[in-house]
């Protein structure tokens, strides 16, 4: 038996028990083989594209090994995927189109923050679900005006606190922090503040970046020269690495500890010497080849760290929100109920308000009041340690 539908019948387990159960109680009615179309709006081109391609890729993968496993019964998962070109703008315009086609059961966003946020009001006039992959906790709250938006990202509250802990640990007391100048960044400031208050760590001073920017040195000058015990960075995989650099160019001798946002790949590459020893806070998927797999679900993501790697030649942190937004769906259309080649999406988001998955990314709980799945105990501390991403500890 192949890796790939190894893996998908394994992590697939439950849906296909489901569909059993159910083919055992109306074995008399036809079998639906109507395909089951999901929507992607990616950012493939733009300021955001390197972890837009991370997404595309991730989906297609997962996809191919769903459609392979047989779990679906007769049906087919089948993408349809829109550049929207890191802009926000472009993103409405692709949502609107995506919600006008009939056959599409569900859309799956990138990670722009601005994107999510800025579509969600027509997600809600529309009524399609909508799962996004980017993290600021505005894509899905209030709820009560994001029935229909759901999220699989760290939250930033989660991200805080995990990271807070190992300043403890670590006998951190003064830091500075660099975010980036957009939604998540400003919550990730606001968080660490609250949470700062708490473990009585003192923040000499916060600085941001617009998520465009490619020199963030002044910043990080600023930062140093205050001569903090740690430099926190809380922006994106290519900006912690800037700051690492610069800080380390300045001559800056302390801790680095990067949120979740700053994970990318595997391997650090050119940044590998500058973030030495530097923390992130991350899934457990980063580095499953770390963990002894003891249960199924560990199984599944050694697996899937195993086919995309061997697929595209390395890892990334973020694909697994991707391969998990397209299980939730794929899950959600299953236990709907809907009648053979119809779409009802109002079913299709009743089931994703409930849904429970151990995910490849770790467990995921949606609730009605709670549509931002990835539970805090997913999140785990992680070390850079000879030019790669390894578990702490």
């Amino acid at each position: 038996m192949s890796p790939i539908r190894s893996a998908s019948i394994a992590a697939l387990a439950s849906a296909v028990l489901a569909t059993t159960l159910t083919g055992c109680q109306f074995g008399a009615e036809q079998e639906d083989t109507s395909p089951i179309v999901i929507a992607a709006d990616l950012e493939l081109s733009g300021a955001s594209a390197p972890v837009g391609k991370v997404y595309q890729r991730a989906l297609d993968l997962r996809v191919e090994q769903l459609n392979a496993s047989g779990a679906l019964g007769g049906r087919k998962i089948k993408l349809k995927v829109k550049d929207n070109r890191s802009d926000a703008a472009e993103s409405l315009r692709n949502i609107n189109d995506f919600s006008a086609d009939s056959s599409v059961s569900a859309i799956i966003m990138g990670g722009c923050n601005e994107c999510a946020v800025g579509a969600a009001r027509t997600v809600g006039e529309k009524r399609v679900p909508t799962i996004a992959l980017a993290a600021s906790a505005a894509v899905t709250e209030p709820f009560t005006d994001r029935r229909y938006m759901f999220k699989l990202a760290p939250n930033a509250a989660d991200s805080a606190a995990a990271l807070t802990v190992e300043l403890g640990r670590d006998k951190i007391r003064k830091v500075a922090v660099l975010h980036s100048d957009d939604s998540y960044g400003r919550e990730g400031r606001a968080a660490l503040g609250r949470e700062f208050g708490k473990a009585g760590i003192k923040l000499l001073l916060a600085e941001a970046v617009r998520p465009t920017d490619t020199d963030v040195s002044g910043q990080v000058a600023d930062l140093v020269a205050k001569k903090p015990d740690a430099l926190i960075v809380w922006a994106s995989s290519e900006q912690a690495a800037l700051a690492a650099a610069s800080a380390r160019q300045g001559h800056f001798d302390g801790a680095l500890y990067f949120d979740a946002a700053a994970a990318g790949d595997l391997f650090l590459g050119a940044s590998a010497r500058s973030t030495e020893r530097a923390t992130l806070i991350f899934t457990q998927t980063m580095v499953i080849d770390d963990v002894i797999a003891t249960t199924p679900a560990k199984a599944a993501r050694r697996q899937w760290f195993q086919d995309y790697t061997a697929r595209f030649g390395g890892y990334h942190g973020s694909s697994s929100f991707a391969a998990d937004a397209v299980q939730l769906i794929a899950d959600a259309e299953l236990r709907a109920g809907s009648a053979p080649g119809k779409v009802d999406r109002d079913a299709l988001r009743d089931v994703l308000e409930t849904s429970q998955l151990d995910g490849l990314s770790g467990p995921i709980r949606m609730t009605p009041d709670n549509h931002s799945g990835l539970m805090p105990q997913a999140l785990t501390p992680l070390v850079a340690r000879g030019g790669r991403w390894r578990l702490a500890g």
